[in-house]
């Protein structure tokens, strides 16, 4: 019987992963200057309490005492670095397939946005359940999905944070189950618009975002916060790929990226 060769073939379109942009920056801040050190002290001034006027003596105002003041060090923890080389062998024998430009965009959207928007939503979370009342633990269904928003919007108002500029991160799950709540669906502003960005709408004056588990800390169904709440430098984040370094015919790529968040006192 004779032999039969049958040809193999090798596409030169890449099988990519989905990739989403960084999320972080919607809630999140800048207002502070870490360029050139590693730690910034962020002030807070209290406040004195009312008292009663009285109409004789010296000190009619009450008794004064001297103005003090809070510091909260912000210091820089993360310092992340990656890198791979690509031989000039393997790309020509791979239909060039394997190209460094594309390795390091690949490399930066699959791999340190992600881990970059976790972390900060992490700091976010954190910081809620350190303090009390300011987390829930109730399992949300599709009957009080919009309820249990609601609430944690009453909790922000109560702390007097500001009702423009609040942002909903919600899980998938989440985002699902307040499209089931007829409640929600009545009160809120979905438009096409919003819906191409991945804000499932607005209600209150607050984006509903969608964002995918894997960047949200485990079991978290949503995070009710506004921009100022949270300062995340990006103090670093720079790429380079090098071609034909000393000791490698081809191409060395590595990245590096200084950053932290920091939910601020106040």
């Amino acid at each position: 019987m004779a032999t039969v060769n049958l040809a193999s073939k090798f596409s030169t379109k890449v099988d990519e992963k989905f990739e989403r942009a960084s999320q972080a920056s919607l809630v999140t801040n800048n207002d502070y200057d870490f360029t050139g050190v590693k730690t910034v002290n962020v002030y807070s001034i209290p406040t004195v309490a009312m008292s009663d006027y009285t109409r004789s003596g010296s000190n009619r105002y009450g008794t004064p005492g001297e103005l003090g003041n809070n510091i909260q060090a912000l210091t820089i923890t993360k310092d992340r670095a990656w890198t791979f080389t690509i031989d000039k062998g393997n790309k020509t024998q791979t239909q060039m397939v394997m190209d460094a430009g594309r390795a390091v965009s690949r490399q930066l959207a699959q791999v340190v946005i992600p881990e970059y928007d976790a972390y900060v939503f992490n700091v976010l979370a954190l910081a809620a359940c350190a303090r009390e009342g300011h987390y829930a633990t109730t399992a949300i269904t599709k009957s009080n999905a919009y309820e249990q928003f609601l609430a944690a919007q009453e909790v922000l108002g109560d702390a007097n944070v500001p009702d423009a500029g609040r942002v909903c991160l919600a899980s998938y799950k989440y985002a699902n189950l307040l499209k089931q709540d007829a409640a929600f669906m009545r009160y809120s502003d979905l438009s096409q618009k919003m819906i191409l960005k991945g804000i499932l709408g607005e209600c209150d004056g607050t984006k509903i975002v969608k964002v995918p588990k894997s960047r949200l800390p485990a079991g978290c169904d949503f995070i009710l916060t506004h921009p100022i709440a949270c300062v995340a430098p990006k103090q670093l984040n720079e790429y380079k790929i090098h071609t034909d370094p000393v000791g490698i015919s081809g191409w060395l790529a590595e990245g590096r990226i200084i950053y932290d968040a920091f939910v601020l006192n106040n």
